[in-house]
């Protein structure tokens, strides 16, 4: 197994409270994890169907076969436990006691707001973070932004076009059809290809709309359904506007760059190095290992992006509440002015100097300006010290 750095902040929350609940996208290692650090409980599958029919005819039955607690997976399956589990949670003393999980984030939550509220914590757990897998130095930025991080490509043998396939389509004719009656899952897909192809650009509904050949209400509705199950995310951007008119779009990217890889039809990774959207992608995979990186902390996304009306624009804005910590994200592998430009601009405006570039190079720099330049092979120590400087504010 490969060791998780999301481990300790569950070990912590569990010591903390009566239930915990790990969410996060289908094969990204939840039921993996939870069996590893709570072994010594019961483990029970709902998509069992035979487990499933006795929660649902006899919950309280269900449950008594579990005095110390269990973990239950995908639990969001059989609703009608969620009551039952408040009352038990309610008379005992015992923290960690159930631990459940669920890779559909919309009825998960929807069943917890109502009966567990106040008595679970959440941890989200998404595929590998590229510092999850073995020193990632040695590794090829372009292969690892083409692969992913799902779990199962990794311990399985099989190759990445395949694998995403199997999973756009399991995904779709499962998960999609419990949120949305969807009949039309070409157009669905379609539509997935779409979202893609704008990874990392601003989420302008109207348009997506027009092109995928549905009205805004129903792109709003599928966006929130891939949203729910961890497919995408929506990059907000920062209110405070310095005086200065800005953009109130969000960006919009995935969780996984090899599932935007596949679903953009790239084949392999040598094809990376001159897609039109190899820059976008680089962007997506830096954004997305920060996202873990809290996430992998039991803590929430505090990230943002800055954009004005004239151009001027911050790929990522870390909010630390006391202060705004700007990075810029750039994919070549020779760092030139260029790079230094939006945020001359920021400092100017903010009147604050540290900030950071990510580039695809090799080599760290300490800039005079305030501007440290760091290789993405070393992003997950600036991760850790931004962190740590944000549990210090």
């Amino acid at each position: 197994m490969i060791k998780r750095k999301a481990e300790k902040a569950l070990r912590d929350l569990a010591g903390q409270f009566k239930a915990v609940a790990i969410i996060g996208p289908r094969q990204s290692g939840k039921t993996t994890l939870s069996r590893f650090v709570f072994a010594g409980k019961p483990y029970v599958s709902l998509e069992n169907p035979d487990t499933r029919r006795f929660a649902f005819e006899d919950p309280r039955g269900f449950l008594t076969q579990f005095p110390d607690g269990a973990v239950l997976d995908e639990v969001q399956r059989q609703p009608e436990l969620f009551s039952y589990l408040q009352q038990i949670l309610d008379e005992s003393p015992i923290p960690g006691k159930f631990i459940i999980t669920g890779s559909n984030n919309f009825l998960l939550q929807a069943n917890i707001s109502q009966s567990l509220a106040g008595r679970i914590a959440y941890l989200v757990l998404l595929p590998f973070s590229a510092f999850e897998l073995s020193l990632p130095g040695d590794q090829n930025l372009r292969e690892l932004m083409f692969k992913g991080f799902y779990p199962p490509l990794f311990d399985q043998p099989v190759q990445p076009v395949d694998w995403y396939a199997n999973y756009v389509r399991t995904y779709v004719e499962r998960d999609v059809r419990q949120l949305k009656n969807i009949t039309d899952l070409n157009t669905f897909e379609r539509f997935l290809k779409l979202c893609a192809g704008r990874t990392g650009q601003l989420l302008n509904m109207s348009a997506l709309a027009i092109e995928t050949g549905v009205d805004n209400k129903t792109i709003t509705s599928w966006i929130s359904v891939l949203e729910s199950s961890f497919i995408v995310y929506r990059l907000q951007p920062h209110h405070r506007n310095f005086n200065k008119r800005v953009v109130k779009m969000a960006k919009l990217y995935f969780y996984d760059t090899g599932l935007a890889c596949s679903l953009l039809g790239i084949q392999n990774a040598a094809q990376l190095q001159f897609h039109p959207l190899h820059g976008s992608l680089f962007e997506n995979f830096v954004i997305g290992e920060l996202v873990k990186s809290r996430f992998n902390g039991a803590l929430g996304n505090n990230l943002y992006f800055w954009r004005d009306n004239v151009g001027h624009e911050i790929d990522v804005i870390i909010d630390h509440g006391t202060r705004l910590y700007p990075i810029e994200i750039k994919s070549g592998q020779t760092v030139t002015q260029e790079y230094f430009r939006n945020l001359a601009f920021w400092q100017s405006i903010t009147g604050e100097t540290p900030a950071t570039v990510v580039y695809a190079g090799a080599t760290r720099q300490q800039r005079s300006n305030g501007v440290e330049v760091i290789p993405w092979q070393e992003l997950d120590s600036m991760s850790e010290i931004l962190l740590r400087n944000n549990e210090t504010t």
